[in-house]
């Protein structure tokens, strides 16, 4: 059941926020930003929005609805993807995990409540070397 209903949520939010955020992430802003991955079977190039927050060494994500997300196994696959954040987009070469203290002390102090208040703990720091061409 506990599956059912989180496949639920999450065709929801894809016919209802998510359309919303993505114009939001492509336009550069709001809290929004995009992550554009290739699907590991298909070979399509796709757009997910998502929030993080910019570090010295790229972004940090955390994974709401953990590592089993398509946008997520994606990136994995394809071991990179491209950022849009802040209209720029940057290349991501590298995904490590990061423990649930440094990733929440990576966003800003309103979000940290909340991520810490909702009991957040995974992380993941996208490395990023620079903007992608």
């Amino acid at each position: 059941m506990r599956g059912l209903v989180r496949r639920g949520l999450l065709w929801l939010r894809g016919k209802t926020l998510d359309r919303v955020a993505l114009r939001a992430a492509r336009r550069g802003g709001g809290p929004f930003s995009l992550i554009r991955h290739l699907g590991r079977r298909s070979g399509r190039t796709y757009e997910t929005p998502v929030v993080l927050a910019r570090v010295p060494e790229g972004f940090v994500v955390e994974l709401a609805y953990g590592e089993d997300v398509n946008w997520f196994r994606n990136v994995e696959a394809a071991g990179g993807c491209v950022v849009r954040f802040g209209g720029e987009d940057h290349r991501v070469d590298a995904i490590d995990p990061l423990d649930a203290s440094a990733g929440r002390a990576a966003f800003p102090a309103l979000r940290r409540a909340i991520l810490t208040a909702t009991h957040r703990t995974r992380f993941r720091l996208l490395r990023s070397a620079g903007q992608a061409a």
